[in-house]
C-alpha cells in the first residue's frame, strides 16, 4: 500500500480536493433527513400553526431539501470526474513503467516466463489497481467517515434511541469480518484461475497450427474446460459469499429499524420523542448499515487490488541481468570481434554449502559444476571478414551470436568489440551495430512499411523502398494490393516463410548495421527466393563483418573463414578448401551432406 501511495504524489491537489468533497457530501446527506424531520415537527405536526403558514413552511422545506439534493449531485460528479481523470493518468503511468521495464528484462527472463502471464500483469492486473485509486480508497474513507457520521448525529439527538440503533453493531462487525476473510480468499483464487487462463490461451492459439496437424484439438478443449470450470468456481465462489452476506446485512437492517419503530413509537406516544426525531432516526438506521455493507465489500475489492498490485510490483521488481554501464567507453564501432578464453553456460554456478568433509565438497562441487555451452573459446574477427560457424546441434553457434549482442553475460574470459571489453559499451550503441537475420522471422500486425522500419520514424519511405530492392523483396511486395502500405495479420501468417525472410533481409539492411548477423538465414526457404536472397547477400556483406552459422555447407564455402565447433570448443578453423584437406570434423559433416543430397 505504501508503494502505491507513492503513484499519488503528484496529485495531491486533487485528493485533497476529493477529500474535501466527500465530507461535503456526508454533510448533506446527514443534513437531508433533519430538514424533513424538522419540517414534520414544525409544520405537519404543529397544530398552532395556521394552514397557509405550515403550507408556507412546508415549501421552504421541500426547497432546502432540493438545494441539498443539487448540491450532493453537483458534489458527487465532479468528485467523480476528479478521481475517475486521476486515475486514469496513475494507470496510464503505471502500464507505461511495466511495459518500458519489460523491455529492459534479458532474454533469460522471457525464457521462463509465459507470456500470457505478462499480458494480464500488463492489462487485468493494472485495471484492478484502477479501481483502487479511483473508487475503493475514497469510498472506503467515506464510508468510515459515515458510519462515524450517523453515530455522532444520533447519539446528539438521542442517546437512548442511539443505544437502541445500535445494539446489533457487534453481529454486522462479526459478520463483516468473516466475509472480509472469505472474500479476500475468494478473490485471490480468482485474479490466480485468470491468470492462468489468459496463460492457457496465448501459448495455445499462439500453436493453434501444431494442435491441428497433429490433430489435438479434442484433448486441448478438454485441458481448457477444466480451466474454464475451475475459474467457473473460483467466480460462484466469489458471488456465493456477496449473495449471503448482503441479505444477512439487510436482515439486520431491518431488524434494527423494527427496533427502532417499536422503541421509538413508545417514545412519540408518551410524548418524550417527536415524530421529526423518530423519522430522522428511521432514516439514518436504513442508512447507517449501508456504509458497513459497502465497507466490508470493499476490504474484499481492496485486497485483490492489492494483490493486483503485487503481481505488477512482482514484475517491476525483476532485475535486468543484462544492464548498460553507467559510463559506457566511448567507441566507433568498426567491426572487429575477438573472443578471450570465453566460458558461458545459461545456468549460472552456484557456491556451494560449506562442506563437512574434502570428499563432500569434491562431490557436492561436480554436483554444482554449471554445465558450460562453450569452453575456452577464442578467436578474432577482423573488420569486413566474412566467418562462418559450424557443428553439430548443441556445439553452440547460436550461444556466440548471442554473446556478441550481449544477451547474456560470460562467466570467464573476455568479449572485445574494437578492443573494448562488449561489458563496457552502451548495449544499444552495441546492439544498433549488429543486424541479426534469424531462423525464425517475426512479423508483427501492420503494414508492409512499419515492418520493415519497425516504425521509426527517422527511415523514410525512399529508404525502406532501396533495402527491398537491394534483396530483391520488392519483387512479391510490389504484387501485392496496396505494395508497402498492404496489411499484414498477427505473425505475417499471410506471407510465405520465404516472403518473412526476405522482409528480414530488408529490416536488417534499412538500418545499416557494422556487424551482419545470419542465423540458419536460408534455411525456411525455397531454392527460388535462396536463389534471390544469394544475390543480394553478395551486396549486403559488402564492408561488412559477417557472421553466419548455417547447417547446409554450400552456404557457407565463401566465407574467409570457417570456424568448427564440437561440444562448445573450436577444433578447426580455416577456408572451406583448408579444412577439406584436414580430413577432420569438417570434412565428415560435408561428405554426410554430400551423402544426404
Amino acid at each position: 500500500m505504501r508503494r502505491l501511495l507513492t503513484y499519488l504524489k503528484p496529485h495531491l491537489w486533487t485528493m485533497a480536493a476529493a477529500t474535501f468533497l466527500v465530507l461535503a457530501i456526508i454533510v448533506v446527506e446527514l443534513y437531508r433527513p433533519i430538514i424533513v424531520g424538522n419540517a414534520i415537527d414544525d409544520y405537519i405536526n404543529n397544530p398552532s400553526l395556521t394552514a397557509d403558514a405550515a403550507f408556507l413552511g412546508l415549501l421552504q422545506a421541500g426547497a432546502a431539501y432540493f438545494a441539498m439534493m443539487l448540491l450532493g449531485f453537483l458534489f458527487n460528479a465532479a468528485d467523480t470526474w476528479m478521481l475517475q481523470k486521476m486515475g486514469q493518468k496513475i494507470i496510464y503511468r503505471m502500464r507505461e513503467e511495466v511495459f518500458t521495464h519489460i523491455h529492459s528484462l534479458s532474454l533469460s527472463f522471457f525464457n521462463t516466463t509465459p507470456v500470457g502471464k505478462l499480458v494480464t500483469r500488463v492489462s487485468n492486473d493494472t485495471e484492478a489497481v484502477n479501481e483502487l485509486f479511483t473508487t475503493i480508497l475514497v469510498k472506503l474513507f467515506k464510508n468510515m467517515v459515515k458510519i462515524i457520521g450517523y453515530a455522532v448525529v444520533m447519539v446528539s439527538i438521542s442517546p437512548g434511541m442511539a443505544l437502541v440503533s445500535f445494539s446489533l453493531v457487534p453481529i454486522v462487525a462479526g459478520l463483516t469480518l468473516f466475509f472480509r476473510y472469505m472474500s479476500r480468499k475468494a478473490y485471490e483464487m480468482t485474479r490466480n484461475k485468470i491468470t492462468e487462463i489468459n496463460t492457457f490461451l496465448s501459448e495455445h492459439l499462439s500453436g493453434m497450427k501444431l494442435i491441428q496437424i497433429f490433430a489435438r484439438e479434442e484433448q486441448k478443449y478438454r485441458e481448457f474446460e477444466k480451466k474454464s470450470r475451475e475459474l467457473y468456481a473460483a467466480n460462484w465462489r466469489e458471488v456465493m459469499i456477496f449473495a449471503i452476506f448482503r441479505p444477512m446485512i439487510y436482515m439486520l437492517s431491518i431488524a434494527a429499524m423494527v427496533l427502532v419503530i417499536g422503541t421509538g413509537s413508545r417514545a412519540v406516544l408518551n410524548h418524550t420523542l417527536s415524530m421529526g426525531t423518530l423519522f430522522i432516526f428511521m432514516t439514518y438506521i436504513n442508512s447507517f448499515f449501508e456504509p458497513i455493507q459497502e465497507l466490508a465489500e470493499q476490504f474484499g475489492t481492496l485486497q485483490s487490488s492489492l494483490a493486483s498490485a503485487g503481481k505488477v510490483f512482482s514484475i517491476l521488481d525483476e532485475k535486468p541481468q543484462i544492464v548498460s554501464p553507467k559510463n559506457p567507453t566511448p567507441v566507433q564501432i568498426r567491426g572487429r570481434i575477438e573472443f578471450r578464453h570465453v566460458w558461458f553456460a545459461y545456468d549460472e554456478a552456484q557456491t556451494p554449502a560449506e562442506p563437512e568433509s574434502g570428499a563432500a565438497f569434491a562431490r557436492d562441487e561436480k554436483q554444482k559444476e554449471p554445465d558450460y555451452i562453450l569452453k575456452d573459446v577464442s578467436f578474432v574477427i577482423e573488420p569486413g571478414e566474412k566467418i562462418a560457424f559450424v557443428g553439430a546441434t548443441g556445439a553452440g553457434k547460436s550461444t556466440i551470436l548471442n554473446l556478441i549482442g550481449r544477451y547474456f553475460d560470460i562467466q570467464q574470459g573476455e568479449i572485445l568489440i574494437d578492443g573494448v571489453d562488449i561489458r563496457n559499451i552502451d548495449t544499444d550503441v552495441l546492439r544498433t551495430a549488429i543486424g541479426q537475420v534469424q531462423q525464425d522471422v517475426f512479423i508483427f500486425t501492420g503494414d508492409i512499411k512499419n515492418n520493415i522500419s519497425l516504425y521509426n520514424e527517422e527511415i523514410g519511405m525512399e529508404q525502406i523502398r532501396k533495402a527491398a530492392a537491394t534483396v530483391n523483396a520488392d519483387t512479391f511486395i510490389e504484387k501485392m494490393p496496396g505494395g508497402f502500405d498492404a496489411p499484414v495479420t498477427e505473425r505475417g501468417s499471410t506471407l510465405s516463410a520465404g516472403q518473412r525472410q526476405l522482409l528480414s533481409f530488408a529490416r536488417t539492411l534499412v538500418y545499416d548495421p557494422v556487424i551482419l548477423v545470419l542465423d540458419e538465414a536460408t534455411a525456411n526457404i525455397d531454392t527460388e527466393t535462396e536463389s534471390l536472397i544469394t544475390k543480394a547477400l553478395a551486396v549486403l556483406m559488402e564492408g561488412r563483418t559477417t557472421i553466419m552459422v548455417a547447417h547446409r555447407l554450400s552456404t557457407i564455402q565463401h566465407a574467409d573463414n570457417i570456424i568448427v565447433l564440437d561440444h562448445g570448443q573450436i577444433v578447426e578453423s580455416g577456408t572451406h578448401q583448408e579444412l577439406l584437406l584436414k580430413d577432420g570434423v569438417y570434412k565428415n559433416l560435408y561428405e554426410l551432406q554430400l551423402l544426404a543430397e
